[in-house]
């Protein structure tokens, strides 16, 4: 079976390829099942259930978040209320949300698709290698194909977390950085990794932001506004085939779409 992940969208220019382009890449690829990170999806930064609604009403059955993930109150009621809707596992324990959920591909094969958040230049988390161990206990024994999103700045502790679940998990896949790296590679034991699959948004920018609001902000040192970009819209992701038997990956590649 085949896995697409999609990367950070950013904002309605994200969202907007994803409309145009998405159907067909997902059938020309014979994608069995689509994932996104969705934590930047709502004006750049949150999520809301409006935006939520149209992502799911594309070929995407589960959405991850990050430290954006409380940006806008709204969400908190569809954290409470829609299963495909992760955060970071590794929030505290009284926060609103669930960081596994399991969804079915369209083969009818079950896939847990899991959240954590790193804590290297990050706002403050628990552990997120004991908030993973903790979770995969959760996870029920048929379940076979697991996919994890670390949403973390710093390379060094995704490429740890990748390494941690070797063997144990199908993909491990960074974001937050919205840059595509270059490294992905299938672990000794069968985990698929890639440490950021990059942003589905403009690119003609800085990080899906004006690039002039954010020259401004880091040549005089004053606040800006950091505007949507428009320009250079492209759709980064990466497919991943795995084994739907045993859980193991056998390829993973690097997708880029543009119009």
């Amino acid at each position: 079976m085949k896995i697409l992940f999609l990367g950070d969208i950013v904002g309605g220019p994200g969202r907007e390829i994803l409309q145009r382009k998405l159907p067909d890449v997902v059938r020309e690829l014979e994608i069995d099942i689509c994932i996104a990170n969705a934590e930047n999806a709502s004006g750049g930064s949150g999520l809301t259930p409006a935006v939520a609604t149209k992502l799911f009403n594309l070929p995407i059955q589960a959405l991850t978040n990050g430290d954006h993930t409380y940006r806008r109150r709204e969400i908190i009621s569809l954290l409470e209320k829609d299963p495909r809707v992760v955060r970071p596992e590794n929030f505290s324990g009284r926060a609103v949300g669930r960081g596994v959920t399991v969804v079915e591909s369209r083969t009818g094969v079950p896939v847990a698709v899991a959240n954590v958040i790193g804590r290297v230049f990050m706002n403050p988390a628990d552990c997120p290698f004991a908030a993973i161990d903790k979770l995969l206990a959760s996870v029920p024994s048929e379940v076979k194909v697991i996919f994890v999103d670390i949403h973390a700045e710093a390379t060094s502790e995704k490429i740890a977390m990748g390494w941690f679940l070797d063997g144990r998990v199908s993909a491990v896949v960074g974001t937050h950085t919205h840059v595509q790296t270059a490294d992905e590679r299938v672990l000794p034991r069968g985990t698929a990794y890639l440490t950021d699959v990059g942003m589905t948004g403009s690119h003609d920018s800085v990080l899906g932001r004006d690039k002039d609001r954010v020259l401004h902000k880091f040549v005089t040192g004053m606040p800006a506004r950091y505007d949507l970009a428009t320009g250079d819209v492209r759709i980064s992701g990466v497919v991943i085939q795995v084994d739907p038997d045993t859980g193991k990956a056998s390829s993973i590649s690097r997708v880029s779409v543009s119009d």
